[in-house]
């Protein structure tokens, strides 16, 4: 069941997706990692440290070259929002062992995998993503993966304290 604490990472991972520096429309995803209700890192869709963003280039390599969608991910200048912020906790020596994920998208099939690896054990995000693999990937290793729904802001979400130590 969501609550109070889902909305608010949501919140956040919505916000830490305007940083992006995607030069593709629709392509602002954040990224936020929570342990014990504490925000763990952030990450967002963006080029590598040092290089050229894609805005900076004026340029989407993916739609220059006709990829489709949820296709050949390693064919983009940018590192997903999900491994930014895996790999920020890295950088930082932070744990997200047993985190919960949240994104503004369905990860993909490779940051699934990274997930896996990294111990998150449970993924929230907004809208949906053309990778079935990634279903697959988290069903057999015992990741819980749960859309949320922006409906729920509009209702009552469980405001119980004691019913919120998920995130």
């Amino acid at each position: 069941m969501m609550d109070k604490w889902d909305k608010r990472f949501m919140e956040m991972a919505r916000l830490v997706s305007t940083w992006t520096s995607c030069y593709a429309a629709g392509r602002e995803i954040g990224s936020v990692i929570v342990k014990n209700k504490r925000i763990m890192t952030t990450g967002y869709n963006g080029a590598p440290a040092g290089l050229k963003t894609c805005r900076e280039k004026g340029v989407c390599l993916r739609r220059q070259l006709g990829i489709e969608s949820g296709t050949r991910a390693e064919v983009c200048y940018a590192v997903h929002a999900e491994q930014n912020a895996i790999i920020q906790a890295a950088r930082l020596g932070v744990s997200i062992d047993g985190a919960t994920l949240y994104c503004t998208h369905q990860p993909c099939s490779v940051c699934a995998k990274m997930i896996v690896n990294a111990g998150i054990s449970r993924v929230v995000y907004e809208k949906g993503y053309p990778d079935k693999f990634t279903l697959e990937i988290f069903k057999e290793a015992g990741v819980t993966l749960e859309q949320f729904d922006p409906a729920l802001e509009e209702t009552e979400i469980n405001d119980n304290p004691e019913d919120s130590d998920k995130a």
